[in-house]
């Protein structure tokens, strides 16, 4: 991946809006609630690291499918070269480590390292991250994104943690450049799994339409 193809992964990023994050303790079973999911019309899926075998699970699906598939819960640079050594496009880390930001830019890839406090998300930011989450989102609120973006307006915000179908666009609405959905998006049940990804796919299309209906 070079220069070009990771800004241009970002703004893919950005045009998505969701990021789907995938846990669980059976690697087969997160494989296939990620086919439900992409099946349902998300295309950018986050395999955490605390999956067993998660680095098995990225490269089986950046192998049989068309998605943007990233790893999430990355926490050395070491765990980082596996992931994109096995396809993943993007990293997420719960924590601003700035051996894991500078390997991931080393590779070109997309770097969305994780912060709270205004101090972290702005230390991120001066390292080279693409976008910085969030988390613990729900427990924040969107107040509290829109409260970050006002001192710190061109840095990208992915928030993450407890984002659901309910307080989706909220958050989107506050000003965060995309979102990260996980445990409520699966329902440990193939056809709900399905069912809850139409559901947010056709908010974000929705979602979508609204900004070009009422763009200058």
């Amino acid at each position: 991946m070079n220069t070009i193809e990771r800004k241009a992964l970002g703004d893919l990023l950005r045009s998505e809006l969701v990021i789907a994050v995938l846990r669980g303790n059976d690697p087969d079973s997160v494989y296939e609630d990620a086919r439900a999911i992409i099946e349902g019309g998300l295309h950018t899926i986050e395999i955490t690291l605390t999956v067993p075998g998660a680095v098995d699970v990225i490269q089986r699906l950046v192998e049989s499918t068309d998605a943007i598939v990233g790893a999430g819960s990355v926490r050395t640079a070491t765990d980082a070269n596996r992931c994109l050594n096995a396809g993943a496009q993007f990293i997420v880390s719960p924590t601003c480590s700035s051996d894991v930001i500078c390997r991931v830019i080393e590779r070109n890839a997309v770097v969305i390292p994780g912060a709270m406090t205004p101090t972290e998300v702005l230390k991120a930011w001066e390292l080279g991250a693409d976008f910085v989450k969030i988390f613990p989102a729900a427990r924040l609120g969107p107040e509290f994104l829109s409260d970050l973006l006002g001192p710190l307006p061109e840095i990208p915000l992915v928030p993450t943690g407890g984002i659901t179908d309910h307080n989706m666009i909220a958050y989107l609405d506050a000003g965060a450049a995309l979102v990260c959905v996980g445990s409520w998006l699966t329902a440990g049940d193939y056809k709900e799994t399905l069912r809850r990804s139409q559901l947010i796919k056709t908010l974000v299309e929705d979602y979508k339409e609204c900004l070009r209906v009422h763009s200058p």
